[in-house]
């Protein structure tokens, strides 16, 4: 069984974040942000050591923060995290570990599930593997005169922690890159031209930087939120044509869905759903079929619409479960792309993301082929005013 160690990042102050003290020390529902970060490492299996880097004159602080956890003695970080990690990584060298994941303590809420993936990549041969998550709002950039410019979010994603290594690979690559500056050690595996696998991040994983965001820690940790539930059903007729599209993929089929815009009556579907829970009313309220913008429009950008008032309101989708009902064409063969495409357009993890098919057997209008239709439930988290 691999040794695994977790070097965790404490060394900072975070004056962004206010509260009067080094921000990983401050309070959330009753615990310093640095003991839950360190909790959700605690007793992993496979993880034999866990060191944690800390400033100077922190020791009593931390020491207080982490009373009765296991850990290695706390070393003491640099001017930037850059050389806390490399001062970390030589501390680790003599215990001699297989892995290395590098954490953020800002980053309380990393879940154990994606420990566990960012282990199985390791354990798979990946030297590097980094959890990463589609940038789903739109991007500006300022340009001269107060302009501001769009930049496509197409290929763009925000990196995460913890980022795990293969510990021989990372170390090497800090101290040979050591004079170079870079934001997470990730880059450093760039340059050192690891290869790089990457697996799903979690929204939950977020890094407290703000006043704000502790602000809503403590209310997700409280209990201040609260989970609603939307429906959705739409249904297309078929009409002469050699293709269809289902849940954002293009499917070959004897036949083509009629509507206004591309038919997709999965997302269609899956779209009033989210407005359902969110109280914005229907697809057709946001998207009149009178509208002859909307005319052949790929139904993707009702469902980003959909998922960006979602983000709006300060929510997040927690899961969307869609059944398909058809005789033909037949989904299973397409399942797998129609849950990753769905993911990639809410901006979410694609085990969030359920899809079936059904038939009717032989009854009703789907049953005589003459179209089909599609329900789907979808579950948001929206924390109380």
């Amino acid at each position: 069984m691999p040794r695994i160690a977790v070097l965790i990042v404490a060394a900072g102050v975070g004056e962004r974040a206010g509260g009067g003290i080094p921000k990983q020390f401050r309070p959330l529902h009753g615990l310093p942000m640095l003991r839950r970060s360190v909790l959700a490492f605690a007793d992993y299996p496979g993880i034999a050591f866990i060191l944690v880097m800390i400033g100077q004159g922190q020791e009593t602080q931390a020491a207080e923060a982490l009373d009765g956890l296991a850990h290695l003695p706390f070393v003491a970080g640099g001017a930037t995290r850059q050389e806390s990690v490399r001062r970390g990584l030589e501390a680790l060298a003599a215990h001699k570990p297989d892995y290395v994941l590098i954490h953020d303590a800002a980053r309380p809420f990393v879940s154990r599930a994606l420990i566990g993936n960012l282990i199985a990549a390791m354990e798979s041969g990946a030297p590097a593997a980094i959890p990463l998550v589609a940038v789903a709002d739109t991007l500006k950039r300022e340009t001269s005169g107060g302009v501001w410019a769009t930049v496509s979010r197409e290929g763009l994603f925000r990196a995460q922690t913890p980022q795990a290594f293969h510990f021989d690979a990372i170390l090497k690559a800090h101290r040979a890159h050591a004079n170079e500056s870079v934001t997470d050690d990730m880059a450093l595996a760039e340059l050192a031209g690891l290869r790089i696998a990457n697996v799903p991040g979690e929204e939950i994983n977020t890094k407290m930087t703000r006043a704000e965001d502790f602000q809503l820690a403590e209310r997700w940790l409280a209990g201040g939120a609260e989970f609603r539930t939307g429906m959705g059903l739409d249904a297309h007729r078929f009409v002469p044509g050699d293709h269809v599209w289902l849940c954002g993929i293009n499917i070959p089929h004897d036949a083509t869905l009629e509507g206004h815009s591309d038919a997709d009556a999965g997302l269609h579907a899956l779209t009033d759903a989210i407005l359902g829970a969110i109280g914005q009313g229907d697809i057709g309220q946001h998207f009149p079929p009178t509208d002859q913008k909307w005319r052949g429009a790929p139904s993707s950008l009702f469902l980003e619409h959909a998922a960006k008032l979602v983000r709006e309101a300060g929510g997040e989708i927690i899961h969307c479960d869609l059944t398909l009902i058809c005789e033909r064409p037949k989904i299973s063969p397409h399942r797998g792309a129609m849950q990753t495409r769905v993911a990639e357009i809410l901006g979410i993890d694609r085990a969030r993301v359920s899809i079936k098919a059904t038939t009717t057997e032989g009854m009703g209008f789907t049953g005589r082929r003459e179209g089909l239709a599609a329900q789907a439930v979808a579950t948001v988290r929206l924390a109380r005013p």
